[in-house]
């Protein structure tokens, strides 16, 4: 098994290096009541974000209690970290400056040139919008692909393991000059927040993200590149003017024949093969978006169906074999549960054919 996120970041070692490097800046600085506090009795059981948490309070109990003063040294300690360790620094920042706007959004624009500011600008978002989108949008304009960055992906409504923005999920049009100012960044980086921050966008607003895309493309390689990508959410859901804008009609004109598995059962750990024939009744190629759709059964036994891309291509009239293997192994992000499972065909956006299979636990591995 791999080792969870909350094992590879703030290590002991990392702690050691903070506390070393604080020393060094601020003489002052008590290395063991530092360490102290943070080896408490629930530090080993705190997930990652707890931790950073965590250490953001240790730091806030042996810096100088006077904000300014703080982030000077953190200021001078940053450019040492890197990765998901150096988040603690911006978090400091949203833990004890949300009353100190002029020098805590500055300080988030120096500290993620080191690890993303991403999680600690959100608060300020959410207090006052209007006030902090000034600030993203002076950094879309800076020379540093890391704060251009940040202007885009701090304001994503749906930003994953993020507080929520309700205010952009309700009118993301605040965010859109930021979007339209890097859409042809030069940094992929910066492209690919662009991209995301669209693709949040078009799950409460699929039509103006729509209309979005339908500006962009055809113009650059990096806005075709941003508008696949931004729409990946609304192709898999089968959002038929997305598909269109791709060039994947009604799929009236194509059949799926023979769906079959290589087995009716199988056990929690195995492979199962998916083949079936595709079928093009048409006097030239057609583009094809094809996908398997798998419903999984779910610990409370109701069905939930997951899509995975099979491939996107140009198919020639006639009848073409196709075999996808689906695993059914454990994984961090799935854990699978006996009971009927089903797997469907879906071709530019709609189911074409079905077929259920039973799964069971491996008892042997009791």
């Amino acid at each position: 098994m791999p080792d969870k996120l909350k094992d590879l970041f703030f290590s002991s070692s990392f702690i050691d290096q903070l506390a070393d490097t604080l020393q060094e800046i601020y003489p002052a600085f008590d290395k063991a009541r530092f360490t102290r506090l943070i080896y408490d009795a629930n530090w080993e059981a705190r997930e990652l974000k707890e931790k950073m948490r965590h250490v953001s309070g240790c730091l806030h109990q042996t810096l100088p209690q006077d904000f300014a003063q703080a982030l000077e040294i953190l200021k001078k300690a940053a450019p040492s970290f890197g990765s998901f360790d150096a988040m603690v620094f911006a978090d400091y920042v949203e833990c004890y400056g949300l009353d100190d706007w002029d020098l805590s959004l500055p300080a988030l624009g120096f500290f993620t040139q080191f690890a993303s500011s991403e999680f600690a600008v959100r608060p300020f978002l959410a207090r006052d919008p209007e006030r902090a989108m000034a600030y993203l949008r002076g950094w879309a304009e800076h020379e540093n692909h890391h704060l251009r960055r940040l202007a885009s992906e701090g304001c994503r409504p749906r930003l994953p393991w993020a507080m929520a923005l309700p205010t952009f999920k309700e009118d993301p049009r605040p965010i859109l000059p930021i979007l339209e100012k890097l859409k042809n960044d030069q940094s992929e980086y910066v492209r690919r927040s662009v991209a995301n921050n669209l693709n949040d966008i078009s799950k409460d607003h699929p039509d103006l993200v729509l209309d979005i895309c339908q500006r962009w493309v055809g113009h650059t390689q990096h806005t075709d590149w941003i508008v696949k990508h931004a729409c990946r959410g609304m192709l898999k859901a089968g959002n038929k003017r997305a598909l269109s804008l791709f060039g994947f009609g009604d799929p009236t004109h194509i059949r799926v024949e023979n769906l079959r598995l290589d087995r009716e059962t199988l056990l929690i750990g195995q492979d199962l093969q998916v083949t079936f024939e595709l079928g093009v009744v048409t006097q030239e190629a057609c583009n094809v978006r094809l996908e398997l759709g798998v419903y999984f059964v779910k610990a409370n036994g109701n069905l939930s169906r997951k899509v995975f891309k099979i491939g996107e291509k140009s198919f020639d009239p006639g009848e073409h074999s196709i075999t996808r293997k689906v695993s059914f192994a454990d994984r961090s992000t799935r854990k699978h549960y006996p009971g009927q499972h089903q797997i469907a065909i879906i071709v530019n956006g709609e189911e074409m054919a079905q077929v259920s299979f039973e799964l069971k636990a491996d008892t042997s591995r009791n």
